[in-house]
């Protein structure tokens, strides 16, 4: 389960690249009830998705000829130069230079070798995000990736992660990913093959970011009246919940789940 507990090698950021940021606030500000709050000057535009004032995600404008929208999840790093190392020695890529933010943390941006983006957050005075694992807040990932089991073997030995397979219907394992020690209940993502989801397969391997809801078809209907797209509707999941596949107005893909059990540690794949 996620908590602002920050671990090395846990989710502890999360922020999204959008052509249009202010349509974005008002999307997620419906969906979520986010506000957003400018960084200031000097940040170039960045600032937080805040819930309840507690930072749930950053957000920023990113030009078409830059880049596709999406959302990029951070995990946390104690040397954000001794994981860009790594990534480069494991068949990575370091698409951004380790950098200091102010005297808020240190940051780098990757590649893994399938070509998924993520980064790394080394933190100073500023921990990570101030909330997860509640409504409207980050709850879970996965990794949709050719190759489950290369991809578990970089991120193991970029992070140190621990995995752990927790059964699903049908005799199948769903596997998924812990802080190095921290035990099964730390369980913060699955890595599930892309082949197996047709609507995964299409849009190509990333980290999907999922968001806890109190009602996930009201949810999907409400996105889609902001302007946004179900990508998978509404399903349940046998002892875990009930989530759905969305994107937002502009095409960043991501989740939702209305968790009945919070202690399988969040969301599992409908695959």
């Amino acid at each position: 389960m996620l908590t602002t507990r920050y671990l090395t090698g846990s989710p502890n950021w999360l922020d999204l690249a959008t052509p249009d940021l202010s349509g974005a606030a008002s999307f997620y500000g419906g969906l979520f009830g986010w506000t957003f709050r400018a960084a200031g000057p000097g940040a170039g535009g960045y600032g937080m998705f805040e819930l309840d004032g507690r930072t749930a995600a950053g957000g920023m404008t990113v030009p078409p000829e830059r880049g596709a929208p999406g959302w990029t999840l951070y995990f946390q790093s104690a040397s954000a130069d001794d994981t860009a190392e790594r990534v480069r020695n494991l068949g990575g890529s370091v698409t951004y230079e380790p950098a200091d933010v102010w005297d808020l943390g240190r940051m780098a941006h990757f590649t893994d070798p399938a070509g998924v983006g993520f980064a790394t957050w080394q933190p100073r005075t500023n921990k990570g995000l101030d909330v997860v694992n509640e409504t409207g807040s980050l709850c879970w990932a996965e990794l949709w990736t050719p190759d489950p089991g290369a991809a578990l073997g970089f991120y193991r030995s970029v992070f140190g992660w621990d995995e752990f397979a927790v059964p699903v219907p049908g005799g199948d394992t769903y596997v998924t990913v812990n802080p190095a020690g921290a035990g099964e209940d730390a369980m913060f993502a699955g890595l599930v093959a892309l082949e197996t989801d047709p609507v995964e397969a299409v849009g190509g391997p990333y980290w999907l970011p999922y968001f806890e809801v109190t009602d996930t078809d009201a949810t999907a209907a409400e996105a889609k009246e902001l302007g946004g797209t179900v990508r998978t509707r509404p399903i349940d999941l046998e002892d875990v919940g009930r989530i759905a596949k969305l994107a937002d107005p502009y095409g960043a893909r991501f989740a939702v789940i209305e968790t009945s059990v919070r202690s399988v540690g969040g969301a599992a794949s409908a695959a």
